[in-house]
């Protein structure tokens, strides 16, 4: 069999390029110029195309980006030992060990065997030990050839007669994981990359799926049929559950998987050789109601679940709504929402695309901050459609509330219930609660055991039917009129908060916002503040400006805090950094997490500060904003976007600082360690003391 990896293959301390894919161009380069890929090009596409589903750097400074091309005509590993280091995406940083494994588009099977070996290999500490201290190309193929290189079998011989031939080899384990946090953005690939790296660490195949906003790739089956256990790494609900049924389960949030890999890994292969462990659920029970056992802890846990399930599949409708109806004001003003005069029960809105009048509209006395013309009728369009987003709002949450506890059979109700919610003045409240009840009936019918002739009728005709009628029942004549009360008393305290209430509200709300950066009390302050955009209110667009501003400052915050003391952060954390100026802009408050993750004692209470701040003055100045999302990018939408900015960056000021004085006591700065030290500490520290 030809060698795996030649002196031609390897690239000792060399400045390949200062991002991935340079590193990858010139490592394509050197396997077609061995003559071992017909396109270095193809090569270099085909690896970044495998790199887009998911990082492949390891913890411990290793890379291994590697695909199957047409283009390669002979299994090959391309080694560099990159000086300056490149982030290939691990949670501990950049990498400075890069292996390139390039294999046919039909690779055979002892070539995989091959690069199996040397992927097992990179978690052996003294083999990578070596890698880092080989003084020559020479030395670098011996050491792989060393890892790669099958075993000499012994000779043959006859057992005698009834001797019995030793065991095979264990076979490889598997697991199936599935990831997935309310927005689907940053928690969702952050816990799928941390638990693929401990199943390698362990000897372990971890197939994931992640159910991330743009959608998933679902396992195959024949993968999820083999696997030994199931790990749903999640903060909402699991989407199709039931292709798992029967599987050992270990479940937690993504917060969990990020910290505790590998204690997650240990477990899903100890449910695997218990008999007694727990399962998932078959399709009949796919919601996830507590099943015995776990108290209350654990049903406080399912209910948070069941509640950021509805929120995340309500996000998308929240901000095509509100993005739409903000356009929809800078175009055709704001009084576009007004009721026409002329005809009952419309608004100019409507009015003009029923109309479809694009020139020449009429002008009342109450029209004067109208804008006509092509641009007016434009705004009304836009308005309209935002308008019929946000009339989903509510019945997607309760459906998809529904839906967690109940899967499919709960969203039917859970719809239905939501709608009816809006009918009887319940808003969002009303949905919270019937989502609740909806789901719990709708699972509660779903385990009747009926006879075998009308089964087949329970999840299409039986299941919407019962459950729609005894929810929505309740919900008009019992629950009602209750939460419509205290949604309208809830209302009026908001509309009349002012002075020293509104600074403690946009306390509050700051203080959420930056707590967990993306988890469930973030996300709690964001469904308030969006759930009150629908009634239009004063005190509705002011909360929502709160809550975008003090959810913007946690990324500026560190932003500034790198920049003005880079010499405490890592030279990944400074890259980080330098990204989070953008992503704090456009209020992705995801973008300090990794800051947290390393050092949440200190990155937390001062990035909390820094959002109190924020939320205290936008509060108080009585700022107003008609957009749930966007940052400044939506600065049309926001009432006076010049002292909007500068509260956040008043925030962003103090929670800087905070984190910076926070970092400079009682230790010494990250640049004055070794690199190998400071990443082996974002390693293996999950908080500083």
């Amino acid at each position: 069999m030809p060698a795996l990896i030649t002196t031609d293959l390897v690239a000792l301390d060399a400045d390949l390029g200062a991002d991935k894919g340079a590193v990858v161009r010139r490592l394509a380069e050197l396997v077609a110029g061995a003559g071992r890929a017909t396109d270095a090009d193809a090569l270099h596409a085909d690896v970044l195309a495998r790199e887009a589903q998911a990082a492949t750097g390891l913890p411990g400074g290793i890379a291994i980006p590697h695909c199957r091309s047409a283009a390669v005509t002979e299994a090959s590993l391309a080694f560099a030992r990159l000086s300056p280091r490149v982030d290939f995406g691990a949670p501990d940083g950049p990498a400075d060990l890069a292996f390139l494994i390039a294999a046919p588009a039909h690779g055979d099977a002892d070539h995989l065997t091959l690069l199996t070996a040397l992927a097992r290999a990179l978690v052996r500490p003294e083999f990578v030990a070596a890698l880092r201290s080989a003084s020559s190309a020479e030395e670098i193929v011996r050491l792989v050839d060393e890892v790669v290189s099958p075993a000499p079998e012994p000779a043959a011989a006859t057992p005698p007669t009834g001797a019995t031939t030793a065991a095979a080899p264990a076979a490889r384990r598997s697991i199936v994981v599935v990831s997935a946090c309310p927005t689907g953005i940053a928690h969702t690939y952050m816990a799928a990359d941390k638990l693929v790296a401990a199943g390698e660490a362990a000897g372990v195949d971890v197939h994931v799926e992640t159910q991330g906003s743009s959608g998933s790739t679902p396992l195959d089956p024949a993968v999820i049929r083999d696997a030994d256990a199931a790990i749903f790494a999640v903060d909402v609900g699991v989407r199709d559950q039931g292709r798992f049924a029967g599987k050992p389960l270990v479940q937690s949030g993504t917060k969990r998987a990020i910290n505790e890999p590998e204690a997650m890994i240990r477990e899903a292969l100890a449910a695997a050789d218990d008999p007694g462990a727990r399962r998932v659920p078959g399709t009949a029970s796919a919601g996830t109601a507590p099943s015995g056992g776990g108290g209350g802890a654990r049903t406080a846990t399912e209910i948070r679940r069941w509640l950021l399930t509805g929120v995340s599949y309500m996000i998308p409708f929240v901000a095509a709504g509100g993005l739409l109806i903000a356009l929809g004001f800078a175009l055709g003003g704001y009084q576009i929402v007004n009721g026409n005069p002329d005809v009952e029960g419309q608004s100019y809105a409507l009015s003009w695309v029923l109309d479809n009048h694009l020139f020449d509209l009429p002008v009342g006395e109450s029209t004067e901050e109208l804008r006509f013309g092509i641009l007016g009728y434009l705004g009304a369009v836009c308005t309209v459609l935002g308008q019929a987003a946000f009339a989903f709002l509510v019945p997607a949450l309760a459906g998809y509330i529904a839906y967690a506890i109940a899967d499919r059979p709960g969203i039917a109700p859970g719809f239905v219930i939501g709608s009816v919610s809006l009918t009887v003045g319940a808003g969002f409240l009303g949905g919270l609660v019937g989502g609740i009840l909806a789901g719990l009936v709708a699972l509660w019918i779903s385990r009747w055991k009926l006879p075998t002739g009308v089964r087949g009728l329970q999840p299409v005709v039986i299941i919407p039917l019962l459950a729609t009628l005894i929810s929505s029942g309740l919900m008009v004549m019992a629950l009602g009129r209750p939460l419509a009360a205290a949604l309208e008393g809830l209302g009026d305290w908001l509309n009349g908060l002012t002075g020293t209430s509104a600074i403690l509200l946009g306390i509050v709300l700051g203080l959420m916002m930056c707590f967990d950066l993306g988890g469930p009390v973030n996300k709690a302050a964001y469904l308030f503040a969006t759930a009150g955009l629908a009634s239009e209110t004063s005190g509705s667009f002011v909360i929502m400006a709160t809550v975008m501003a003090a959810g913007m400052v946690p990324p500026l915050a560190m932003a500034l805090s790198t920049a003005i003391r880079p010499r405490l952060y890592t030279p990944a954390e400074r890259d980080n950094g330098k990204a989070a100026w953008l992503l704090g802009l456009s209020f992705i408050s995801e973008g300090a997490i990794p800051f947290a993750a390393a050092d949440p004692v200190r990155v937390i209470p001062s990035m909390m500060l820094g959002g109190a701040t924020t939320g205290a003055i936008v509060a108080v100045l009585d700022i107003e904003a008609r957009a749930p999302h966007g940052g400044a990018f939506v600065f049309f939408a926001i009432s006076n976007f010049l002292l909007w900015l500068l509260a956040i960056a008043v925030g962003a000021v103090v929670g800087g600082i905070a984190v910076t004085v926070a970092k400079s006591i009682g230790r010494s700065d990250a640049a004055d360690a070794p690199e190998d030290a400071v990443d082996l500490q974002h390693a293996h520290t999950p908080a500083h003391a």
